[in-house]
């Protein structure tokens, strides 16, 4: 029990984020990971914390998709909304693991990477192309600024 509870701290302490593998402070896509766990786990965390979900889908072999959390991590604006407003959750597809019994409630996806926002209760509200947000070899600070707005949680 003692365990438990030190374990639950450490996940509150560092945020949600802190459970999945990361690879110089990047959250990585884990083709080892079993998303009906983590979003799970990420439901409860978003309800305890008043946020929504961010079901990114992608791989590590996708370019756009180190891309985006590149840009995430270079915007500090879009970042800070973000971990205020959202959990985020990187779902792996692979040809390791596509993951397809749990992506198979959701819309199906054309690209990659692509964005599912859940409510805080795992409800799905908007299946999101993120090629629709880029620019050039980039993305659009205002376009991903007001996806984030339309789509944060109100509190």
């Amino acid at each position: 029990m003692k365990n438990i509870k030190l374990t639950v701290f450490f996940i509150l302490l560092f945020g949600a984020s802190s459970i999945f593998a990361q690879d110089n402070g990047r959250i990585k896509f884990d083709s080892t990971r079993n998303p009906e766990k983590d979003i799970e786990e990420t439901i409860k965390e978003a309800q305890k914390t008043n946020r929504r979900i961010i079901l990114d889908v992608g791989g590590e072999w996708c370019i756009w998709c180190h891309r985006i959390d590149e840009f995430i991590e270079k915007n500090s604006e879009i970042k800070d909304f973000i971990n205020k407003k959202f959990i985020v959750l990187k779902d792996n597809f692979s040809e390791e693991n596509k993951n397809e019994k749990f992506l198979s409630q959701y819309p199906k996806v054309e690209g990659y990477p692509h964005f599912f926002v859940l409510s805080k209760k795992g409800k799905l509200l908007q299946s999101q192309n993120t090629g629709l947000l880029e620019k050039e070899k980039s993305y659009d600070a205002e376009k991903f600024t007001k996806f984030l707005k339309k789509w944060a949680a109100k509190k």
